[in-house]
């Protein structure tokens, strides 16, 4: 006797309908029906418009600012709960609040760890994303939490590139591991960037650590937020003697001058993925979606197969 399924409805948050619709497509299926009210003051009120009694349901909503996004999300999973839904999956394709993951000074809250709280007392049974800030951040949850990598996305793309004469770098000292994975996966060398932070989001001094001089670099991070490291960093590298400077940032939270910094700066170009929809275009930004791996994580997750199976290339 087979292990029983559950009938599969996929719903979206209202700020990831561009990104939920195409998840959808994907995987076959239409977007459920809900409705968010919203009072005079700006309390919402959502509606699930379809049953979902004993569904396994999915809930599509990246948690970038405002918190309304966080909130909205909390709201659907509660109100998912009521309705006896039978199993509940938060896919939170940007995990907002993750960079807040420790206490770096006193009196400060642990953010991320807080938000983890929040989705399980709402009633979710799982939540899926992508490249958190710091992967321990999954220690926070007393849920499963499916963390998909966007290597699987970026490995592709980088495929179609010349790499013959390419290095890969880290733009600070904590994001070695992941530009470790890429030197590793592609047999290249690896640089790093070491930052003198003078608060946040304002980079004091970059000393690049490695022989970059002739060479294409690439530069890997999880999240773009005002560009400022990354573009100082681009500008270090050239100054060092590369020939090219492109980024891999997965998350394009992409606030304050992030645009403005990006287009006056050395990089040449700035790939991210789709988690968060871009606020104006860019000659110097493109996107790929990750729309087609959450669909499969999510049939993988419905039908009890690996999710880590995605990742191997």
């Amino acid at each position: 006797m087979g292990i029983p399924t559950m009938d599969v409805k996929l719903f979206s948050g209202t700020e990831s309908q561009y990104l939920a619709k195409t998840i959808a497509y994907h995987y076959g299926e239409e977007l459920g029906k809900l409705e968010v009210k919203k009072f005079s003051d700006g309390e919402m009120q959502p509606i699930i418009e379809e049953s979902v009694r004993g569904s396994y349901v999915f809930f599509i909503q990246s948690t970038f600012g405002p918190a309304d996004n966080l909130m909205e999300l909390l709201l659907l999973i509660d109100g998912a709960k009521r309705a006896s839904a039978g199993y509940i999956t938060a896919v939170i394709p940007y995990f907002g609040y993750a960079r807040q993951d420790r206490k770096d000074k006193p009196r400060v809250p642990i953010s991320a760890k807080l938000v983890a709280n929040m989705l399980k007392a709402a009633g979710v049974d799982r939540v899926m994303t992508m490249d958190l800030h710091a992967d321990q951040i999954q220690g926070f949850f007393d849920i499963p939490v499916d963390h998909l990598q966007s290597d699987a996305i970026y490995s592709q793309y980088l495929k179609t590139q010349d790499l013959s004469n390419c290095i890969f770098a880290s733009p600070d000292v904590g994001g070695v591991k992941r530009a470790r994975k890429y030197a590793k996966m592609f047999g290249k060398q690896l640089v790093i960037c070491d930052k003198e932070r003078q608060e946040a989001n304002k980079v004091k001094a970059i000393t690049v650590i490695g022989d970059v001089k002739g060479k294409d670099v690439y530069l890997i991070d999880d999240l773009v937020d005002t560009a400022g490291t990354l573009c100082k960093a681009a500008q270090a590298l050239i100054d060092e003697g590369a020939t090219s400077v492109r980024a891999l940032c997965t998350h394009a939270v992409l606030s304050g001058n992030a645009y403005e910094n990006i287009k006056n700066s050395q990089l040449d170009k700035l790939i991210v993925t789709d988690t968060i929809p871009l606020k104006q275009k860019s000659e110097k930004i493109e996107v790929l979606s990750c729309a087609r791996l959450f669909s499969r994580a999510i049939r993988n997750a419905h039908e009890f197969k690996s999710i880590a199976a995605l990742f191997l290339q």
